[in-house]
């Protein structure tokens, strides 16, 4: 395959983003993985609807050491019963999460612009629980504006590397650039313990460097107010100023 047809692939896959035809989207990713060399990442084809894998990229078996094949066979329920059990409950907090967020905060006609990160362990062929980080970009949905069509890549990390399991979502501005605009911790127990909803919202917006006043804007609430959390955030967690809370927030998402 020659260089210019790996781009032609590429142009076509992009082109159609808006208005995707799913069987030549697949057709077109199956004929450009061919020609993908093998590294720690591997994609599929996602259908949350059927919880099958439309496509399942060669990267899975080198990655994983497991069959392709037997993972379109079984579906999503064989590839969540390899997740580890100490991770299943933060999993599915960080994935309720990014529904609830996207349904409640990414208008319908914006939604195709968005893209999810999360994160879990997986047991692969030797029986070793693997960190694996994955990425996921819509690419149909379904008559109430729900993702049901995705292209999600996979990366996976050494078992060693002790990572906490995150989930952020992110939104293309207009000038084509992602930002993040929810990002919570769901191993990291005292954000969860004590802290209510508001004040989650207010620690989210102060990683993303926002300030008082733009969060009391965006949660139609006083500065005032803000500032009151604010405080009642530090006290709860026995920190002494917001920018030591944004320090210790921002090192747990250094992977995204």
């Amino acid at each position: 395959m020659t260089q210019s047809h790996i781009k032609d692939l590429y142009k076509f896959i992009f082109k159609s983003y808006d208005k995707p035809f799913l069987k030549q989207h697949i057709k077109k990713f199956m004929e450009l993985d061919e020609y993908l060399p093998y590294s720690s990442t591997f994609f599929c084809v996602t259908n949350t609807q059927d919880l099958t894998f439309e496509y399942v990229s060669k990267n899975y078996n080198a990655c994983l050491g497991l069959d392709a094949k037997e993972l379109k066979a079984k579906g999503m329920r064989y590839f969540w019963q390899r997740i580890h059990p100490d991770d299943i409950d933060a999993w599915l907090q960080a994935l309720n999460s990014l529904m609830e967020f996207t349904l409640s905060n990414i208008t319908v006609d914006k939604r195709k612009d968005a893209n999810y990160t999360w994160n879990f362990r997986l047991k692969n062929a030797d029986g070793v629980y693997v960190n694996v980080i994955q990425n996921t970009t819509p690419l149909v949905f379904d008559s109430a504006g729900k993702p049901v069509i995705g292209l999600a890549h996979y990366t996976i990390l050494d078992a060693n590397i002790k990572m906490e399991i995150t989930a952020s979502a992110k939104l293309l501005n207009m000038h084509n650039e992602y930002e993040t605009i929810y990002f919570n911790n769901y191993s990291q127990k005292l954000l969860s313990d004590g802290i209510s909803n508001r004040e989650r919202d207010v620690i989210r917006l102060l990683v993303l460097n926002q300030t008082s006043k733009e969060i009391s804007d965006k949660l139609n609430i006083s500065s005032h107010t803000v500032d009151t959390h604010r405080r009642n955030i530090l006290k709860k967690l026995n920190i002494s100023s917001t920018g030591e809370l944004i320090g210790m927030l921002k090192t747990k998402q250094h992977w995204l």
